[in-house]
């Protein structure tokens, strides 16, 4: 049980505290919010500021008591931080910046850097307001950054600060969404158009492919297709783990009816450009204001194949399902007519991740030399605007890396904390440019310790995947550009015999998977030669070779200055240390958080000795 002693708690701060901190961060309405309780009583509102670093919370629970709001990671609570406070039955406010030590102890982090906006109760409703810096020297802090983060929050119904399992919650959010949607433009003029399957009755099977076939709206001039969000049955909503939609070459002849997207019939697979989609976790997206899927125009597909990814686990009977996407299109034109590259893993069994695998990486090249010649006329830079991230159960972070002439240049995307559970498309903080000619390498970390057979890739929940589609403008025709690696060649160095692809597929089921041998079979996957297959919306295909290139790690920015000591080897120079921001101009007059903190400091240690005397 964790507790927290009330007359130490007192100590950690005065009345005059929110008066005291440097008010950081966004000062006007904070712009996103979730609840972080199945039953909407912990409500979260937030904001950032990315020139200053710093983050707003603004947490509302529905209690008398305490409530506390920090970070956590994947697997355990023990070392997450947690930013407690509250109001006393008399008035008093209190508030602290800790940690969990272990699964029953909370400590008070010895750099206090969150600071106190505003706290108060009511008769319905007990109200946090803090800021934080991103990134705070104090190793007791978790860094706020672009990938998923795991947000924890606990409350009790009383003063007494104590987390208990009912009322401590953790939601993955992704904290700096570059872009509100009330940020964006909303046309004068728009129309709706739904794209569903009716009535599919799910199969009593763990994973199922549903694919169908649907015409685009019919418009006489061309539109743009601006925003798209699901169409979710409520009670089925658990079922259904993705929907994409991809444009058909205005050649293909197309069946009708519904069917296993991958099964017997392989007309239900045709069309591989995707266009849009939405997975698990995921709400509605908008495009940028400049861009927008084209549809109209001889140029534009016609028809899109429906595929919706459907995970009935329970092999629960009789369930009906009308699932799709809603798109939004105005005739008011966008600058520019975007198009989704898929890149990563090509998704077959020769993608293989070991059982009983701390760490697994697997990679996927793109060479975009070739773009052209399939395109068929020239190719612009692409502008990459978003992506959408996807693997499967087993993944655990994925990245996207450019390469130019040899050189790494940026990394384009990344979340070191993937979660299945919370997969949306995502804005860039700034449009990257990719020529022709450039690389682009999908880097997929896995694991595995759960497992005790292969996995390999392929289209159920239980395989995997290593995807990544790039939302993009100007639109070519390339839909798809992924690798994977010489099977044959990873076989052989693992000792095993292999004189075809089949045969080296088959051959790691004869491999003793410990843990040396996972490492020796994840640097062949490295080092041997890459297919790369590239594909247009035509069902062009043109395989190339390649081989991986190292990953150079991105350093990090500097900490923000306070009493802690974190140096990580992340860290850009050793010190790891930037100054705090100024006060902004216009705020109250505030006694320095030093000298507060010191004076904190001195009266609780005055007290504490005072008690010990009596």
């Amino acid at each position: 049980m964790i507790c927290f002693f009330l007359p130490r708690l007192l100590l950690l701060l005065p009345l005059a505290a929110p008066t005291l901190g440097i008010p950081h961060g966004p000062t006007s309405p904070l712009r996103y919010s979730r609840f972080l309780d199945p039953s909407n009583v912990v409500y979260l509102r937030w904001d950032f500021d990315m020139e200053t670093e710093i983050i707003t919370f603004d947490l509302q629970v529905q209690t008398a008591g305490w409530v506390g709001l920090g970070v956590t990671d994947r697997y355990t609570n023990v070392g997450a931080d947690l930013v407690v406070g509250g109001v006393l039955p008399d008035g008093t406010v209190y508030f602290s910046d800790q940690h969990l030590v272990d699964d029953d102890t909370l400590e008070e982090d010895g750099s206090q850097d969150a600071v106190l906006q505003l706290l108060t109760e009511d008769a319905v409703y007990t109200t946090m307001r803090f800021s934080r810096p991103f990134r705070s020297c104090d190793s007791h802090d978790g860094d706020i950054t672009s990938d998923t983060i795991r947000v924890l929050a606990a409350y009790g119904l009383d003063d007494t600060v104590r987390l208990e399992r009912e009322r401590t919650f953790v939601k993955s959010i992704f904290l700096l969404q570059i872009v509100h949607p009330d940020d964006l433009d909303a046309p004068a003029i728009s129309y709706i158009h739904d794209l569903e399957i009716t009535d599919f009755l799910i199969p009593e099977d763990d994973t199922t492919y549903a694919c169908t076939f649907l015409p685009l709206p019919i418009v006489k001039e061309k539109h743009h297709i601006y925003k798209f969000e699901p169409k979710l049955l409520y009670h089925n909503e658990t079922m259904v783990h993705h929907i994409l939609v991809y444009a058909c070459g205005n050649a293909s002849a197309l069946p009708t009816g519904i069917s296993d997207c991958y099964g017997a019939d392989p007309a239900f697979s045709l069309c591989s450009q995707v266009i849009l989609g939405w997975a698990v976790g995921g709400t509605s997206y908008q495009f940028p204001d400049d861009v927008g899927i084209s549809i109209g125009t001889p140029m534009d597909p016609q028809w899109i194949r429906l595929e919706v990814h459907y995970s009935n686990f329970h092999n629960l009977p009789g369930v009906y399902d009308s699932s799709g996407i809603r798109v939004y299109f105005t005739p008011i034109l966008r600058k520019y007519d975007l198009g989704v590259l898929q890149i990563g893993f090509f998704t077959f069994p020769i993608h293989f991740i070991p059982p009983g695998a701390e760490s697994f990486m697997s990679y996927g090249l793109c060479r975009t030399e070739k773009f052209e010649e399939m395109n068929g006329t020239p190719v612009p830079d692409i502008q990459v605007c978003g992506y959408l991230l996807h693997t499967h159960l087993a993944g655990r972070s994925l990245q996207a890396v450019q390469y130019r002439n040899g050189k790494q240049i940026r990394t384009i995307c990344k979340d070191d904390a993937y979660d299945f559970n919370l997969q949306e498309p995502r804005d860039m903080k700034e449009h990257v440019t990719v020529k022709m000619g450039d690389e682009l390498l999908v880097e997929c970390q896995y694991q595995t310790l759960d497992r005790t057979m292969l996995t390999f890739g392929g289209p159920s929940t239980m395989n995997e995947m290593c995807l990544i589609f790039l939302f993009y403008y100007p639109r070519n025709n390339i839909s798809s550009c992924m690798g994977y690696p010489d099977i044959i060649h990873v076989a052989h160095e693992l000792g095993e015999e292999a004189e075809d692809s089949m045969e080296g597929m088959m051959a790691m089921n004869n491999v003793e998977w410990t843990p040396e041998i996972i490492k020796k079979a994840e640097k062949a996957c490295k080092e041997a030669d890459q297919v790369v297959i590239i594909k247009t919306i035509d069902e062009m295909v043109r395989n190339q070779t390649g081989r991986i290139p190292d990953i150079l790690p991105t350093p990090r920015g500097p900490c923000l200055e306070s009493s802690g000591g974190k140096v990580e080897p992340g860290d850009k120079t050793p010190a790891g240390f930037r100054a705090a921001p100024p006060i902004h101009s216009g705020s109250s007059p505030t006694t320095p958080l030093t000298i507060l903190l010191l004076l904190q400091g001195g009266f609780s240690w005055l007290l504490f000795s005072l008690q010990g005397a009596i």
